[in-house]
């Protein structure tokens, strides 16, 4: 398995009540091939992480590929995209 890691910086003033992931972001990543599962912390400070769990490094790439996750990019009105990495996971409980 691999992880999609994405930070970013989050006006929390725009969407309060985060309508823009429940109803946008969290669907379509769900729905890309080899997802597993998929973890978009609270920010602190206007920062945020995500942390998505594919079945292969391909897919986790693919994901973030195919959602234009890169850094500098606005998935929605005040977000922006700080970095993104694929990690591979070596442990879960």
């Amino acid at each position: 398995m691999h992880a999609a890691v994405v930070t970013v910086t989050v006006d929390e003033s725009i969407d309060p009540e985060r309508k823009m992931l429940r109803e946008g972001i969290i669907p379509l990543v769900s729905s890309q091939p080899g997802f597993v599962t998929g973890y978009w912390l609270e920010p602190v400070d206007g920062h945020g992480l995500s942390f998505v769990i594919y079945d292969t490094e391909a897919n986790a790439r693919g994901g973030l590929d195919a959602m234009e996750i890169k850094p500098g990019a606005t998935p929605g009105p005040g977000v922006v995209i700080d970095t993104t990495e694929v990690r591979e996971v070596v442990g879960n409980a």
